[in-house]
């Protein structure tokens, strides 16, 4: 992690997860903001968060995802602030976000697959967490 880049504490690199599959297919829907906030303000996980910080753990994303090699670079920020029994929750709250506006892009797949190997998600652990997701945004 280079100088200029701020540590994040686990609840910034949850919104990070969320903000990075979200701009993945390079178009912030509605959806995924609303769902983003939903999250960010009814999970006990960020019951003492201060949200404030979305707006710099956002910049933060974008930047690093201009930047050559910034997905690598994401991913070791996630893997050093985020502790690790937390990493299927970051999965199934990027999973939650992809799935909230009804559509997966194949952009958004891809940034799944990729959290997938780098944050070592189970294969099947994977697979059941994205059901979950594709159940809950489900529409008639």
């Amino acid at each position: 992690m280079s100088e200029d880049t701020p540590s994040m504490t686990p609840q910034d690199c949850l919104v990070a997860v969320m903000i990075a599959v979200s701009v993945s297919d390079e178009a912030i829907r509605t959806a995924e903001l609303v769902t983003i906030e939903r999250i960010v303000n009814h999970l006990p996980v960020f019951a003492d968060y201060d949200q404030d910080r979305i707006r710099g753990v956002s910049a933060t994303v974008f930047d690093l995802f201009e930047a050559e090699d910034g997905l690598d670079a994401f991913f070791m920020l996630i893997r050093d602030g985020l502790p690790a029994r937390l990493y299927e929750t970051a999965y199934a709250l990027a999973c939650d976000v992809a799935a909230s506006d009804g559509k997966l892009q194949e952009a958004e797949l891809a940034f799944l697959q990729e959290m997938r190997y780098e944050l070592n998600i189970d294969r099947l652990h994977g697979a059941a967490i994205e059901r979950g997701a594709r159940a809950r945004h489900l529409t008639l």
